[in-house]
């Protein structure tokens, strides 16, 4: 699109993504890089390309739509790909990520946006194991970090705090079924207590898969998700506004993935926002995407990633406002049957530990009771309807069971067939070997026989030739007996 000023971004179409005209040079294309924005600029740190970390600092002026490349002025940034990177006061935070040279622990750096100094922040506590492809979320004043794979290529799915007041670092020991280790994931904070972990992989499955982790409980869940489905993935991001959480991109190593998703946290639903076609390199895995704002408005600012190639276009997405519905768990009286409603929602295995202290203010005690009473039949009713929804879900399920079954079933008998015949084969290979074997003995025989011919032969062609030389003497002989006698005759007539 073109630049036409400064405010071309009011102009957009709400819920398209939009390639940016650029000016001036471009940085290096690349994948699992870091990416952030702050007051109106893209921060882009490291990545890879063609097997190679890269170690460069570029900067995206979103207003003027071009392109600087930051020079520190103390420090050394290593080649990194595939960390995180954070706004934490007035320093950009990146940890862990692959390196040619790294730490057996995580590692914390900083970059000074105002000094351009750059450095290594020192921590404290338990240290993580270094690693790449892992999640790292901001809650409050500590980053949560979950999962990725290790330099001895671990997968991991552990997970460790980061108090940024202190630096120092802990582990936290969950309950309930945690997610399978994996990297490449995507991972975002709702209501200020739920860690949503979701798809990822393994060095062999792609997932798409849902995890909770409830941060007062520490209680992980899996809930279902409705709407449209998500495909298996991994190398996708993902950003927050709001309720809503948008997901672009991944793949699962053969394709990308070309929808762009948006799941409303509260009501666990997925909608399909935007679909690109081809190898766009919004379908690709790797690439990042953060959110800004410009004059009051939302945006979502995409780079880079890989698809068959490396990409190095800038996309922006202008998403259209959409209803925030946070969960009624601090009203009362209906404050019970909502948080049962979020407990659903989230299939928590011991929901009383989601109850919250009510507030003892006046407001709390002017709810009306009629109200209330409307209030709790509308959520019956709703439950109602969720119970109908789970009823069909489940009656679906055992019709796939039975299909299943079916096709076992069809697959065991196949086998028994295809054993029989096996069987059979195998009788004849047997039958057919023991034919070779009396062949090959027939064959041995004959090839003895045509030895002794061979010698017979030999044999007669010697008595050949002493016959002829017989039949020579012989007719040597006869001659000279003839000459004998003829002179002999002579002599005496003469």
């Amino acid at each position: 699109m073109g630049s036409d000023g400064q405010n071309w971004y009011l102009d957009l179409t709400y819920d398209q993504w939009v390639p940016l005209s650029v000016s001036g040079p471009r940085p290096a294309a690349r994948y699992k890089h870091a990416a952030a924005t702050v007051d109106g600029k893209l921060y882009i740190i490291g990545g890879s390309r063609n097997g190679r970390y890269l170690s460069d600092i570029q900067v995206f002026d979103l207003k003027s739509l071009t392109w600087s490349t930051i020079k520190l002025n103390s420090g050394v940034l290593p080649a990194t790909s595939g960390h995180n990177m954070i706004m934490w006061e007035n320093k950009l935070l990146f940890l862990a990520g692959h390196a040619k040279d790294v730490s057996d622990t995580v590692t914390v750096r900083f970059i000074d946006l105002q000094s351009y100094k750059c450095g290594v922040i020192e921590t404290f506590g338990k240290l993580p194991v270094a690693r790449g492809g892992q999640s790292i979320t901001l809650f409050g004043s500590k980053l949560i970090m979950f999962g990725g794979e290790d330099r001895h290529r671990r997968l991991l799915n552990d997970i460790s705090v980061l108090d940024l007041e202190t630096m120092s670092w802990s582990t936290v020991e969950t309950t309930q079924t945690s997610p399978a280790p994996r990297f490449d994931h995507t991972a975002a904070l709702h209501a200020d207590r739920y860690l949503l972990i979701l798809g990822g992989c393994s060095h062999s499955i792609f997932f798409n898969d849902l995890h909770v982790l409830d941060l007062e409980t520490m209680e992980w869940s899996q809930p279902q998700l409705q709407g449209d489905l998500v495909s298996p993935r991994a190398g996708h991001v993902g950003v927050t506004l709001g309720d809503n959480w948008y997901i672009i991109g991944g793949g699962d190593n053969k394709s990308g993935v070309p929808e762009t998703l948006v799941l409303n946290m509260t009501k666990l639903v997925v909608s399909v926002l935007a679909t690109v076609k081809g190898r766009d390199p919004l379908a690709s895995e790797g690439l990042s995407v953060s959110s800004a704002s410009l004059d009051g408005e939302k945006f979502l600012v995409s780079f880079g990633g890989y698809n068959g190639k490396y990409n190095n276009e800038v996309y922006v997405m202008r998403p259209k406002p959409r209803d925030v519905l946070h969960p009624k768990i601090l009203q009362s009286p209906v404050a019970e049957v909502a948080a049962a409603s979020v407990r659903a929602a989230y299939a928590l295995t011991k929901p009383e530990k989601l109850d919250l202290p009510k507030r003892e203010d006046s407001n709390f005690k002017e709810v009306h009771v009629d109200s209330a009473q409307q209030n709790l039949s509308a959520e019956i009713s709703a439950l109602g309807e969720q119970k109908k929804v789970l009823e069909s879900s489940i009656a679906d399920v055992r019709a796939e069971n039975a299909n299943l079954r079916t096709n076992l079933d069809d697959v065991n008998a196949t086998h028994a067939n295809l054993s029989k015949e096996l069987q059979s084969v195998q009788g004849q290979l047997i039958s057919e070997r023991s034919r070779c074997a009396k062949l090959e003995a027939q064959i041995g025989e004959l090839q003895k026989m045509l030895e002794s011919m061979k010698s017979i032969e030999e044999e007669v062609q010697a008595l050949r030739r002493e016959k002829s030389e017989l039949e020579r003497d012989m007719g040597r002989a006869s001659s000279v007996q003839k000459q004998g006698s003829g002179g002999a005759w002579k002599w005496i007539t003469g």
